[in-house]
């Protein structure tokens, strides 16, 4: 279900088409309230919209959020599934932020006062 790209690290997913949720066990350490929130956007995603959502951490440190459908799938909305992305980035910035940063800090193992002055 889960593809890893070069220099990107899967943070969580879910498959409507398997109907199946994934954490990166990498990421055991996050809080199990942010772990539950994140499982219950995923699936929340994907009984809405359907296909496959993930949330990757690129390169630079930063959280993206992609989502995908098989060809043949004709129940997924494309346009839903855009704005309900949207709609978790404006309404869940600060939980997006924050993993940003422990990626960058307990992960990257980058100077949390560098990033902190440049955040602020």
């Amino acid at each position: 279900m889960i593809k890893q790209q070069e220099g990107r690290i899967v943070l969580c997913g879910a498959s409507s088409y398997e109907q199946k949720y994934y954490f990166n066990k990498l990421f055991e350490k996050i809080p199990q309230s942010v772990q539950d929130e994140l499982h219950i956007m995923c699936v929340l995603f994907t009984e809405e919209v359907g296909g496959v959502i993930t949330f990757v951490f690129e390169e630079d440190g930063s959280l993206s959020i992609e989502t995908e459908a098989a060809e043949d799938d004709y129940m997924y909305d494309e346009i839903s599934s855009g704005l309900l992305v949207s709609k978790i980035r404006n309404t869940r910035q600060e939980l997006l932020e924050s993993l940003d940063l422990y990626y960058r800090v307990f992960v990257r193992h980058e100077d949390i006062s560098a990033l902190l002055t440049e955040e602020g």
